[in-house]
């Protein structure tokens, strides 16, 4: 092993053991009449995951759990990330929070919000749908 592959899993190491939490990563994309947002979320128990838009700000956060045979301390390496997660992003528009819709298709969630103008801002929880 190179010097250099010795610093990198040290360094990995060190940020995945030292890790609570994780902000789930997600792309935001727009047309003429919706901003959609997608986050892969393979594996999570979507009774476990909460949406909600306030100000034109999504948020999203649940709790994720893998289960294991293996005891935490046997693991050579362990890069699956698990626990809680929360995530908030400004949407790129004013939107239908109240009509905002949730499915889920192969670890993917994708939310579709339809665009607004002059909406009065609210707190929205959205449900999501397994398809």
């Amino acid at each position: 092993m190179t010097l250099l592959e010795e610093m990198q899993n040290m360094l990995s190491d060190f940020s995945n053991t030292h890790m609570q939490g994780f902000s789930p990563a997600l792309d935001v994309y727009q047309d003429e009449k919706n901003v959609y947002v997608e986050v892969p979320l393979a594996g999570v128990d979507l009774k476990n995951v909460k949406i909600s838009i306030e100000n034109n700000i999504l948020t999203l956060q649940g709790v994720t759990k893998k289960e294991s045979e293996v005891d935490e301390k046997n693991f050579y390496r362990k890069e699956i990330r698990e626990g809680s997660f929360f995530r908030t992003v400004a949407l790129p528009t004013h939107v239908k929070g109240d009509k905002a819709e949730a499915t889920s298709k192969d670890g993917m969630l994708k939310i579709v919000i339809p665009k607004a103008l002059g909406e009065k801002a609210r707190n929205i929880a959205i449900k999501i749908k397994k398809s």
